[in-house]
């Protein structure tokens, strides 16, 4: 069992958490979308990939 004093610790630490979350997010705002599309483009190459060998 917490106490208070650790229960408002970690909502101190949640709080932390979610605000650098959120300036990690906007400072990368520009290459979000590349970035996704990046994975797009690793998981179709993936896909690909292991179908391959099935259509040979």
């Amino acid at each position: 069992m917490r106490t208070k004093v650790q229960q408002t610790d970690d909502d101190r630490k949640d709080r932390t958490m979610a605000k650098e979350i959120k300036d990690v997010i906007t400072r990368s705002a520009d290459t979000i979308i590349s970035d996704a599309l990046g994975v797009v483009a690793l998981a179709v190459m993936l896909f690909v990939g292991l179908c391959l060998p099935g259509m040979i």
